[in-house]
């Protein structure tokens, strides 16, 4: 059984058969940084450069640099090879090789079009989204402070009408751990970020033209949380995955089924046993949890199947 976003996966990496010997070329590439890189441009190839719901632009969540990664993930996995870079050096190579608009990555033909639909529709709008786990929390999150970087106190209430129905398995996170784990937030020493600066200089006009030592931005932007340039978020993202894995080390000494989990930390877990093909690890973690999460997770699903198919060719 596959869940819809794994089937829609394989829609999209189906289309790249007649496309100019991409599946020909990554046969001498997967082994290498290139493959990856090769792989993303396909991929934005396929993709819409704008979404639209009436007069409204919307976020094409396809283009995220985490969606981006778990794709090139999901290739790499169902084609038998280990993945050849992490998540961190992802999100820098993939700042350095394409053009970032609005969170999300293009090709340099696509910016044109994206920038001349944008200039006739405003910024794009981001679908109202339930958070229901510590993925959509952070999503969300991100979508909030990109806009406007905020304080913990101005978060805080918005975060709480948000959780309507949390996933009964699904560990229930501290906003302020989220908060830890995937952004920053300025301390009110040295220059104020520039994704800071960006929001406080439009929004209020004394703010405008003030260097970024300015004791009146300074005082304004301290304490705002933000979201960090990929640099900082590779840096990030090494500390949640080594937090996720420590709690995926508890996971695998349970003796007993898992009833409430933290999923980030089970597919953090899969992902790296994968690479060090420790298929039995995966097997065993994936007994523990209850059957309908691994059935509905596709990230999930792909590692066991694959995992499953591997011991039984051994």
């Amino acid at each position: 059984m596959l869940g819809p976003t794994a089937v829609k996966q394989d829609l999209v990496i189906s289309a790249y058969k007649p496309n100019g010997g991409f599946e020909e070329r990554f046969q001498k590439e997967a082994q290498t940084e290139e493959g990856v890189w090769d792989f993303v441009r396909t991929h934005l190839k396929y993709l819409p450069v704008t979404k639209r719901q009436g007069p409204l632009m919307l976020f094409v969540p396809e283009r995220d640099p985490r969606i981006l990664f778990d794709q090139m993930v999901a290739y790499y996995v169902r084609k038998g090879y280990p993945v050849p870079i992490s998540s961190q050096e992802f999100q820098i190579g993939l700042a350095q090789r394409f053009i970032e608009r609005d969170g999300m990555y293009f090709l340099p033909d696509q910016v044109a079009e994206y920038d001349r639909k944008k200039m006739t529709s405003g910024a794009p709008q981001q679908l109202s989204m339930f958070v229901s786990d510590e993925a959509s929390s952070i999503q969300w999150l991100r979508q909030l402070i990109r806009e406007k970087p905020q304080t913990f106190s101005d978060i805080n209430p918005q975060f709480m009408q948000q959780l309507g129905g949390w996933s009964k398995n699904e560990a229930q996170l501290d906003l302020r751990e989220l908060l830890n784990q995937n952004f920053l937030c300025y301390d009110g020493k040295g220059p104020v970020p520039e994704q800071i600066h960006a929001y406080l200089s439009t929004n209020w006009k004394e703010l405008r033209n003030l260097t970024k030592d300015d004791p009146a931005l300074v005082t304004k932007a301290r304490d705002r949380w933000y979201v960090p340039d990929p640099n900082k978020a590779g840096d990030l993202e090494k500390l949640r995955e080594k937090a996720l894995l420590k709690e995926f080390e508890e996971y695998k000494e349970v003796k007993k089924k898992l009833k409430i989990f933290r999923l980030e930390a089970v597919r953090a877990g899969f992902k790296k046993a994968w690479q060090e093909r420790d298929y039995a690890v995966i097997v065993a973690v994936a007994d523990k949890i209850p059957n309908n999460v691994l059935e509905e997770d596709p990230k999930l699903l792909m590692w066991y199947d694959q995992a499953v198919t591997r011991i039984g060719g051994e």
